[in-house]
C-alpha cells in the first residue's frame, strides 16, 4: 500500500482535529475531546485501505504510514523519536489488532509465520506503551498523567506558541473605577515657635479666654483655636532646661529654669506651697488648708476613710494648687488626679506636673452643671468626699475670709441640703474638715418627695459628656448586688471590673477582657526590650493615648511612674473599665489640644491613633501637640499599620525627633509595626541648634 497523508484524512472528517493534536505537551484534554478524538481514530483504524496506524511528531508534517510489512519499523521508529510523550490508549492498540487481524483475513493471503509474528510484536507494544503510560499518570514518569499527542501538519497550519502569546491582547476592556492613590505627605522642616509660647496652651489662653462670659467659670474651660489660628511650629523649651529629678525627689524640687515663675513663692509663703532656693524650687509638702504638711493632713482623713487597705485607691483633688495632696497621697498608694484651672496663681498645674503628680488643667464649670451634682456623678457609690475650706469653720475664719457670719451660714446649710439630697451621709466634722460618704447603692437610698426638687437624670449614658452641657440633675444610683464591687487594690487591677461582668462596656466580655490583658504584658514586655529604661523613673510621667480597657497602663503599673489614658471620644466608650482597674483616665478629642502645659509626660504611647483619626484631621496637627506635650529626649512608642506610619515617620524627620521602624512581636509577617521615636534637645533661642541625644533604643531598622 501507498503512504497517505494523514493530513488530508484530517480535513475531511472534522475540523475539531486541528485543536487535539499540537507541536507539544497539550494540557490535559477534557473528557469530551477524549472521546471526539478516539473515536476520530476509531474510524481510521476501521478503514478498509489501513491495518496500522502510527503518528509521528516532526518538524515537516504528519504522515501515516501503512504497510504491514512496515509495522516493525514503524514502531521502531518511535523509541527513536525526539519526542517520547505520545502515549497511546489501551483501547486504541485493541483496535490497531483487530483492524490488523480483519485486514489480514480479508485483502491478504493467508497468514503465515511472519504475519503472526508481526501481530505478536505489535500487540507486545501495545501494551509496552500502555504500561508505560500507566507508570507515567501515575506520578512517577515526567509526564505528570496528562494525555499528549504531538502532532503538526501544515494543513492544520497550527499556529506556534509564541505566535500566541504575541498576538493575544490581555488588557482588560470593560469599565473600569480609577482608584484614588495614597496621598503621600510631603516632608516638612517645621521651624521653632518664638520664645513667647515656651508655655503655650492652645485650648486654655488668656487672651482667648476673656472672650467669654466670667459667670460660672465659664472663661476658664476649654476654648480652643479654630483651624486657621493653630499654631505649626515646635514649641521650644525655655533656655537652660532640665532633665527633671527622678522621683521620689522629684516631689520635692524642680528646676527653676524648667518653670522659670516666682509668683507663687510669694503669693503663697505663709502656706509652704513653694520655696526658691538657688536654682531649684522646693516644694515642702504644705497647702491652704495644710500649712504645716500634707502627711499630717492625709492621717487625720484616714482615721475616718480606708486609705490604707487598697479599699480607696483613685482620688480627685479640686483646685489642688501644686498638688502637694495627690504628692504624698502615693505613699498611701492612692493615684490622685488633680487639677486647676489657669489662671493668676501661675503654673500651679505645671508646677505638679513637673513634680511628676498626675494633674490637668481643668475647672468644674457650666458644662459640668452644678458642682456637687458633678462631683456626685464621678464619686463611686461608697465613695467620699472631704470638704477642707469654706464654709467649713467659718466661725474661726469668716473674718480672714472677708466674709459674714450670715453668708457663710446659709452657704454651709445650703451644701448640708444638697449633700442630703443626693443619698450623701455625713461622716465627719472637726476644725476645717468635714467628710461626707455617698451610699453603697439604690437600695441604701430611698429618696423622699421631699428631695423631688432634684430630678434624676434621665439620659441612658451618663458618661457622654464631652463638650455638652449637662442638666441640673442627679445621676441615678446603679444596681448593685453588693456594698463593695470592686475589689482591692492591687488586685482589682486585673480583675475582671464589675462594668465588664454586667456587660456595660460594648463589645467587651469577660473573655475579651483577660485576653486584652495577655495581649498587654506581651507587648509591654517586647517594649521593655526595645527600651531598658521602661518601667524605671526616667519616664515618670506617661500618657496612652489611645488606652482601651487600660491594658498598657495595668501592664506598666509601677510605683515608678503614673499613666495618664485617654479614651478617644470618637473610640468606644471603655473609661469606666480604666477606673475600675484603679487607674485614671480622661476623654478626649486629638483634633484638639490636650488641657496640658508643654513638656508634660516622658513617654507616650499611641495605639492605632492615626488610623483611628485618619481623614477627621491633619497627622500634622495631631504630631504637633504631641511634641508640644514631650519632654525632651522624651520618646514615643506608635503602633499602627505600615503605612500609617510611613507617613508619620516622614513627618517627624522635620520635627527633630529620631525615629526607628520595627517589626510587630509576632514577626515580621503582621502588617502592623512599631515606630519608636526619640525627641532631640534643642531649647529657645539656640538658633534651634540640637544637642546630640542618647538614645536607648534597639532592634532591627
Amino acid at each position: 500500500m501507498d503512504i497517505i497523508p494523514l493530513s488530508e484524512l484530517l480535513l475531511n472528517l472534522s475540523s475539531q482535529l486541528r485543536c487535539h493534536f499540537q507541536w507539544s505537551l497539550v494540557p490535559e484534554l477534557e473528557i469530551q475531546r477524549k472521546e471526539e478524538t478516539f473515536s476520530i481514530f476509531q474510524a481510521l483504524l476501521l478503514h478498509r485501505r489501513f491495518i496500522g496506524l502510527f503518528c509521528s511528531s516532526s518538524s515537516l508534517s504528519l504522515l501515516c504510514l501503512i504497510k504491514s510489512s512496515h509495522v516493525f519499523e514503524i514502531f521502531s521508529a518511535v523509541m527513536k523519536s525526539e519526542k517520547r510523550h505520545a502515549l497511546v490508549k489501551k483501547s486504541w492498540c485493541i483496535e490497531i489488532s483487530k483492524v490488523m487481524m480483519m485486514a489480514s483475513s480479508k485483502n491478504t493471503p493467508p497468514v503465515n509465520n511472519r504475519t503472526r509474528i508481526s501481530i505478536t510484536i505489535v500487540t507486545g507494544l501495545c501494551c509496552f506503551f500502555y504500561l508505560l503510560g500507566a507508570w507515567q499518570r501515575n506520578g512517577f514518569g515526567k509526564g505528570g498523567g496528562v494525555i499528549t499527542l504531538e502532532a503538526v501538519t501544515k494543513q492544520a497550519q497550527c499556529t506556534n506558541t509564541t505566535d500566541i502569546v504575541a498576538n493575544l491582547d490581555f488588557e482588560p476592556h470593560h469599565k473600569t473605577i480609577k482608584i484614588p492613590h495614597r496621598a503621600n505627605p510631603k516632608p516638612i522642616m517645621f521651624k521653632p515657635c518664638d520664645v513667647k509660647f515656651k508655655d503655650y496652651t492652645p485650648c486654655h489662653e488668656q487672651k482667648r479666654a476673656m472672650r467669654f462670659p466670667r459667670e460660672n467659670m465659664v472663661y476658664r474651660e476649654r476654648h480652643c483655636p479654630p483651624e486657621n489660628e493653630k499654631l505649626r511650629c515646635l514649641i521650644p523649651a525655655p533656655k537652660g532646661y532640665t532633665t527633671p529629678f527622678p522621683w521620689p525627689k522629684s516631689r520635692d524640687y524642680v528646676h527653676y529654669a524648667n518653670v522659670p515663675f516666682k509668683t507663687l513663692t510669694v503669693a503663697k509663703a505663709g502656706q509652704n506651697w513653694v520655696k526658691f532656693q538657688g536654682d531649684v524650687f522646693k516644694f515642702p509638702g504644705g497647702g491652704t488648708m495644710f500649712p504645716q504638711g500634707a502627711d499630717a493632713y492625709i492621717e487625720t482623713l484616714a482615721k475616718v476613710i480606708p486609705i490604707k487597705d487598697g479599699l480607696v485607691r483613685t482620688a480627685l483633688d479640686t483646685g489642688c494648687g501644686v498638688a502637694s495632696w495627690g504628692a504624698y497621697m502615693l505613699k498611701k498608694n492612692v493615684l490622685t488626679m488633680s487639677f486647676a484651672p489657669r489662671d493668676v496663681h501661675e503654673a500651679q498645674v505645671q508646677f505638679a506636673l513637673e513634680r511628676g503628680v498626675p494633674a490637668i488643667i481643668g475647672v468644674l464649670g457650666s458644662i459640668q452643671g452644678m458642682y456637687l451634682m458633678e462631683v456626685d456623678r464621678v464619686l463611686r457609690p461608697g465613695g467620699y468626699w472631704v470638704l477642707s475650706g469654706p464654709p467649713i469653720n467659718w466661725k474661726t475664719y469668716y473674718k480672714t475670709w472677708k466674709r459674714s457670719k450670715k453668708e457663710l451660714k446659709a452657704e454651709q446649710k445650703r451644701i448640708e441640703e444638697i449633700a442630703e439630697s443626693l443619698c450623701w451621709e455625713k461622716k465627719y466634722e472637726k476644725g476645717d474638715i468635714a467628710i461626707w460618704r455617698k451610699k453603697t447603692n439604690d437600695r441604701s437610698c430611698r429618696m423622699s418627695s421631699s428631695s423631688s426638687s432634684v430630678k434624676t437624670c434621665k439620659g441612658k449614658d451618663t458618661d457622654d459628656i464631652w463638650n455638652k452641657t449637662m442638666e441640673v440633675c442627679v445621676t441615678p444610683f446603679p444596681k448593685v448586688s453588693s456594698d463593695v464591687e470592686v475589689k482591692k487594690f492591687p488586685e482589682r487591677l486585673f480583675s475582671v471590673p464589675p462594668c465588664v461582668t454586667k456587660g456595660l462596656v460594648e463589645g467587651v466580655n469577660v473573655e475579651s477582657y483577660q485576653e486584652d490583658n495577655k495581649l498587654w504584658k506581651k507587648r509591654v514586655s517586647n517594649y521593655k526590650r526595645i527600651n531598658r529604661l521602661i518601667g524605671s523613673s526616667r519616664y515618670r510621667n506617661v500618657m496612652d493615648m489611645n488606652a482601651g480597657l487600660g491594658g498598657f497602663a495595668a501592664a506598666l503599673e509601677s510605683s515608678e511612674s503614673w499613666v495618664m489614658n485617654v479614651v478617644p471620644t470618637i473610640a468606644k466608650n471603655s473609661l469606666s473599665v480604666v477606673f475600675e482597674r484603679g487607674l485614671i483616665g480622661i476623654y478626649h478629642d486629638w483634633c484638639e489640644g490636650f488641657s496640658t502645659y508643654p513638656r508634660t509626660y516622658d513617654l507616650i504611647h499611641a495605639n492605632n491613633v492615626f488610623s483611628l483619626y485618619q481623614n477627621r484631621c491633619n497627622v500634622e496637627d495631631i504630631l504637633l501637640e504631641m511634641d508640644r506635650i514631650l519632654r525632651p529626649e522624651g520618646t514615643v512608642i506608635l503602633r499602627d499599620e505600615v503605612d500609617a506610619l510611613n507617613d508619620v515617620r516622614k513627618i517627624a524627620k522635620g520635627m527633630r525627633w529620631d525615629t526607628k521602624l520595627m517589626d510587630h512581636e509576632d514577626g515580621p509577617l503582621v502588617p502592623e509595626k512599631i515606630l519608636v521615636a526619640v525627641k532631640q534637645y534643642w531649647v529657645a533661642g539656640d538658633g534651634g541648634n540640637v544637642r546630640n541625644s542618647t538614645s536607648t533604643l534597639s532592634g532591627e531598622e
